[in-house]
């Protein structure tokens, strides 16, 4: 294993100013703008923490690599991560903090960034259920776009598709699709994971991940149809309280 660099090493522009908020601040003046930043006392030199004028956007900081030099953006909103990016630019990043601080939209902020930033989801204020599984599926749906996985884009775009299953609140372990009638941990009772292949190979269903295998079949929509026949009755009324997924 590689020794990790002397972060003052890998970064002396950042130690010439003290602090990666530091530097950060002294590159934002460069670019005509003040930036809302904190010192991480832990690791100054490759942390630094963002506020935000936005009450439910917290938890934002900027962390730079260990191993190569680069830094990385991270964003949360009500505990659910909206953003995140890396570039190997300092110069990229004050105008995407300001940004988020300041409390400008998602799409403005993607817009600003001169590297890929936003995960798919959209904002939920009020942290409203139904709102809150519509930005999860559109998370997914992005996330299986990109993943280079044909069988896994196959499996979510099925899953969304059914009404009944695009009602409730979609999750992945190790991959595997299950779902959830809350947003919020603990989930309910697993009533299905569905485990996509790699090439060849079937789609498995079990009741919860790394369970027993309960059917095997060869196509996505195979697994879907097992899937909406295992949701159970309870979950199907309290699905039918968010109108909002069905559209």
């Amino acid at each position: 294993m590689s020794r990790e660099p002397d972060p003052a090493v890998l970064y002396p522009d950042v130690a010439a100013h003290g602090s990666l908020a530091a530097a950060l601040q002294a590159e934002a003046a460069a670019q005509h703008m003040s930036l809302p930043l904190a010192v991480t006392s832990s690791d100054p030199l490759r942390h630094a923490k963002i506020t935000s004028v936005v009450p439910h956007r917290h938890s934002a900081y900027i962390a730079a690599w260990h191993h190569e030099r680069k830094w990385s953006f991270w964003g949360s909103s009500n505990d659910r991560l909206m953003i995140c990016g890396g570039t190997k630019n300092l110069r990229d990043l004050p105008q995407v903090i300001r940004g988020w601080a300041e409390g400008a939209s998602l799409e403005e902020i993607g817009q600003a960034a001169t590297f890929d930033l936003l995960t798919g989801r959209f904002e939920v204020p009020d942290n409203n259920p139904a709102d809150v599984i519509a930005s999860e599926w559109q998370w997914l749906l992005k996330d299986a776009d990109h993943a280079e996985w044909p069988q896994y884009w196959d499996l979510i775009e099925a899953a969304h598709a059914e009404r009944q299953l695009r009602r409730l609140y979609p999750f992945t372990s190790h991959w595997a699709l299950s779902f959830s009638n809350t947003p919020d941990f603990p989930f309910s009772p697993s009533f299905v994971s569905i485990d996509s292949p790699r090439g060849a190979g079937d789609y498995i269903i079990r009741e919860w991940w790394n369970g027993p295998a309960l059917h095997q079949v060869t196509t996505a929509a195979e697994a879907i149809a097992i899937a909406v026949g295992r949701v159970p009755a309870d979950l199907l009324h309290a699905s039918s309280r968010h109108p909002a997924q069905d559209s």
